[in-house]
C-alpha cells in the first residue's frame, strides 16, 4: 500500500505553511538557529556595553588615584592661585595629554578649578557635585558636565600630612566609550552569522535526511498511514510480531495475541520472557531458520516466518495451521482406512470364493463351519477391545488401527493389564495421544521379523497410563528428546506437506495435563512410549460398576466364547498376549 503525497492541483499555487516534512522542519530549525542567535547577540551586547562604562570609569579613577597621589599637587594648590600658566594647571594637562583624558581637574575644598582644558573656566565652581570626593570618598560614575556626557572618577587630594584640601576629577569621553562598543559590533555580527550559516547547513543537512527517512511526505501523509497500519495488523488474521535489536517485543497485533496467548503487556518486553523457552521462541527469535517452519503452541500448530529489518530487528507472521493438519491428519488417516478397506475386500472376495467353492462342492457342514468361524473372528476382536477399553471412541479407533496392522502384516496386541473405565474427561484427546503412538510404532514396526505392537490403557486412580511398545529399530538415546521436536521427522512428507508434528503434540498434550510423555528402549529391542495423564479420569465409578470390572477380570479368557476359540495367527483383528491365554 503507497501513499498518495498530498500535493496542490495543478495549476494552482499554494501558500502558507508548507505541507512536506522536510519543510516544516527545515524552517521550524531555521526559526530556532535565528532565533537562538539573535537572543545571544543581545545577551553579549548587553554586558559588553556595562562592562564598556565600568572600564571607562575605572580608568578615570585610576588617573584620578595617579594624579591625586603626587605630593607637589597639593602643594602646588595651596601655595598659588587657579591660573593658566599656574603648576596646577600645567601638571594637570600634562597628564591629560599623557593618559588621553577628556579633562584631568584639580579643585579646592569650594569646589573651585585650578585646571580646565578650557583655561577661561579656571577659578569656577564645577559643574557637578564634588561633595563625596571632598569628604574623602573615591567616586565612580557617567555623568554630564560643560564638556558633555563623560565616565568620570574623583578622589580627595590630602597635602602631606594627610589632610584634604581637594580633589582631582578626571573625565573620559563617553563618545570613546560608544565608539568601541559600535566597533565591536561588527564583529559580534560576523561570528553570529558565521554561527547563523554553520546552524541553517546542518539544519538543512538534519533536513534532508529526515526528507529521505520520510519518503517526502507530509505529516498528514504519515498519520493516514499510521492509521493505515494500525487498521491493517489489527485486522488481517495472520499473527504479527515485531522485535527490535535486543530481542524486546515492539509490536504484537490482536492476532498473534490470540495465537501465543498472551496480552498487549507483552510489548517492551524480552521475546524469552514473554514466551518462556521454547521452540515458539527460538524460531521468532531467529535461532531457527528456514521458511514455513512448524510450531506448537498451547494446543496450535503454528507456521512461523521471520523477515531481519535494516535496524536490527525483524517481523515474523504466524498462521495458525492446526485445523489444516487436523484434516492433513484425518487424509491420511482416510487413505489408510481406505487401503485396509480394500485388503478387506479383497480377504472378503476370497472367503466368498471358497464358501462358493464349499457350496458348489455339497461340503454344506464344511461352509457352515467356516462362515462360523469368520464371523466369530470379528465379533471377538471387537469384544476383546471393548473389554479391556470401555470408551467408544477410543475402542472404535483401536478397532480401526487392527485393521491397519493386519493390512500391514503388524499384530497390533492389548497386554493383559490393560483396563480403561468410561470416565475420560478427554476421550478425544486420548484418541489423539492413542492415534499418534499407534501410527508411529506401525511405521517402526513394519517389516521387521515377528513384527508387533503391544499397547497398554491403564488407570490408576483418576491417572491414564498409555504405554505402546513396537518391535521396530528403536530410538537412539541421543534423539530421545528430539523426536519430541516440532518439525523433527525421519519419515518422508505425507500428503499435507509436513511431518514432526505427532509426536509434538502427544507431549504438549501430556503436559497441559500435568503429565509427561517419555521413550525408551524396549525389553527385547524396540521403542516403548510411556505417557502419563494426570486427573484424566473423572471420580470412581460406584461399586456396582467395579465388580462389574472385576467379572470381566475374573471371566472366561477372552477368544473362548460361545463362538469357539479365536485362530492363531489371523491377521484381520487385534489379539490378547500369550500371558492372558
Amino acid at each position: 500500500m503507497s501513499a498518495v503525497p498530498s500535493t496542490p492541483p495543478p495549476g494552482r499555487r499554494r501558500f502558507g505553511w508548507p505541507q512536506r516534512v522536510f519543510s516544516q522542519v527545515l524552517l521550524m530549525q531555521l526559526a530556532i538557529a535565528a532565533g537562538v542567535t539573535v537572543l545571544a547577540t543581545g545577551l553579549f551586547l548587553a554586558p559588553l556595553s556595562h562592562q564598556l562604562d565600568d572600564q571607562a570609569m575605572r580608568r578615570a579613577l585610576a588617573i584620578a588615584q595617579s594624579t591625586a597621589a603626587q605630593p607637589q599637587l597639593a602643594a602646588d594648590l595651596l601655595a598659588s592661585g587657579p591660573a593658566v600658566g599656574g603648576p596646577v594647571q600645567h601638571e594637570a594637562e600634562r597628564i591629560r595629554r599623557a593618559t588621553g583624558a577628556e579633562y584631568v581637574v584639580v579643585m579646592d575644598r569650594r569646589g573651585v578649578r585650578w585646571s580646565h582644558p578650557d583655561g577661561d573656566r579656571l577659578g569656577r565652581v564645577v559643574s557637578t557635585d564634588p561633595s563625596e570626593a571632598l569628604a574623602g570618598e573615591d567616586v565612580m560614575e557617567i555623568d554630564s558636565g560643560t564638556l558633555g556626557r563623560s565616565a568620570r572618577g574623583k578622589v580627595p587630594l590630602r597635602d602631606a600630612d594627610g589632610v584634604i584640601v581637594g580633589a582631582v576629577s578626571v573625565g573620559i569621553e563617553y563618545d570613546s566609550v560608544r565608539a568601541r562598543l559600535l566597533a565591536a559590533i561588527p564583529g559580534l555580527l560576523a561570528y553570529a552569522g558565521g554561527a547563523l550559516a554553520a546552524g541553517a547547513l546542518a539544519a538543512y543537512l538534519i533536513s534532508r535526511r529526515i526528507q529521505k527517512q520520510t519518503r517526502d511526505l507530509a505529516f498528514s501523509d504519515i498519520s493516514a498511514l499510521l492509521a493505515e497500519r494500525e487498521a491493517m495488523l489489527h485486522s488481517i488474521r495472520e499473527g504479527v510480531v515485531a522485535l527490535d535489536r535486543n530481542g524486546r517485543v515492539r509490536l504484537l497485533n490482536d492476532e498473534a495475541q490470540r495465537l501465543l496467548g498472551v496480552g498487549p503487556e507483552a510489548a517492551g518486553r524480552p521475546l524469552d520472557e514473554v514466551l518462556g523457552a521454547g521452540r515458539t521462541t527460538d524460531v521468532l527469535a531467529g535461532r531457527v531458520s528456514g521458511t514455513d517452519l512448524l510450531t506448537v503452541r498451547g494446543h496450535r500448530v503454528l507456521v512461523a516466518n521471520r523477515m531481519p529489518t535494516d535496524d536490527g530487528g525483524a517481523v515474523a507472521t504466524l498462521r495458525d495451521r492446526t485445523e489444516l493438519e487436523r484434516l492433513g491428519r484425518e487424509l491420511d488417516s482416510t487413505h489408510g482406512l481406505i487401503d485396509a478397506l480394500r485388503a478387506q475386500d479383497h480377504e472378503h472376495a476370497n472367503r466368498l470364493h471358497t464358501l462358493l467353492g464349499l457350496l458348489e462342492l455339497e461340503m454344506h457342514e464344511e461352509a457352515v463351519e467356516f462362515v462360523t468361524e469368520v464371523v466369530g473372528v470379528h465379533r471377538t476382536t471387537a469384544e476383546q477391545v471393548t473389554e479391556k477399553v470401555r470408551d467408544p471412541l477410543l475402542a472404535a479407533m483401536l478397532v480401526g488401527k487392527a485393521t491397519v496392522a493386519a493390512e500391514r502384516a503388524v499384530a497390533l496386541r492389548i497386554t493383559p493389564d490393560t483396563l480403561l473405565p468410561d470416565r475420560l474427561i478427554d476421550p478425544r484427546g486420548l484418541v489423539t495421544v492413542v492415534g499418534n503412538l499407534v501410527d508411529n510404532a506401525l511405521d517402526a514396526a513394519a517389516g521387521t521379523p515377528d513384527a508387533s505392537v503391544r499397547v497398554t490403557l491403564r488407570a490408576e486412580g483418576r491417572t491414564a497410563v498409555l504405554r505402546v511398545v513396537d518391535s521396530g529399530p528403536g530410538v537412539p538415546d541421543d534423539q530421545r528428546e528430539l523426536i519430541f521436536t516440532e518439525g523433527w521427522s525421519t519419515k518422508d512428507l505425507p500428503s499435507h506437506g509436513k511431518r514432526g508434528l505427532g509426536l509434538a503434540l502427544v507431549r504438549r498434550f501430556a503436559e497441559r495435563q500435568g503429565g509427561h510423555a517419555r521413550v525408551a528402549a524396549a525389553p527385547g529391542g524396540g521403542a516403548e512410549f510411556t505417557v502419563v495423564l494426570p486427573e484424566a479420569l473423572s471420580e470412581a465409578l460406584d461399586e456396582a460398576m467395579g465388580e462389574a470390572l472385576d467379572e470381566a477380570m475374573d471371566g472366561p479368557v477372552p477368544g473362548e466364547d460361545r463362538n469357539g476359540p479365536v485362530p492363531a495367527g489371523d491377521p484381520s483383528g487385534i489379539s490378547l498376549d500369550k500371558e492372558s491365554r
